[in-house]
């Protein structure tokens, strides 16, 4: 299994292999965007495509990536994943070397308590800081 990037031209041919696998993450971010809208900052190449593809080429999984630049740290900010994508940790090294090859210097993601259980358990994670809202 290889992790790929998705340039945004191309964003339009494999989303049908991986919108469902995506569409499930929608229930967790909160309302903030819906599928249709993450595939459209996709295609503007404001979020970045990672796919996981088996060695027939058929795609096991996905992931969005959104780059937050702060004057110290690059930081590759998970904004959905779904399938196979973090399934292991060969595949969690391949995410780390396009991290580093990004000038990445951290990785972050918001996730449910469970996922990140399992994210501190598979891969070291640790708990940053808790996010909590109001709406206005």
């Amino acid at each position: 299994m290889q992790i790929h990037q998705v340039h945004p031209t191309f964003v339009c041919q494999v989303w049908p292999s991986i919108e469902a696998m995506l569409s499930r993450a929608m229930d967790y971010c909160g309302g903030e965007y819906n599928i249709d809208q993450l595939k459209l900052m996709l295609v503007r190449g404001e979020h970045t495509l990672l796919v996981v593809e088996n060695d027939d080429g058929s795609v096991a999984g996905a992931a969005t990536v959104v780059f937050e630049n702060y004057p110290n740290d690059r930081i590759a900010f998970i904004s959905s994943v779904g399938g196979r994508m973090l399934a292991n940790k060969a595949l969690y090294a391949q995410l780390v070397d396009w991290c580093k090859a990004n000038g990445c210097t951290k990785i972050r993601g918001a996730a449910r308590e469970s996922v990140a259980r399992l994210w501190k358990q598979k891969f070291g994670f640790e708990q940053r800081y808790i996010i909590v809202e109001q709406a206005l």
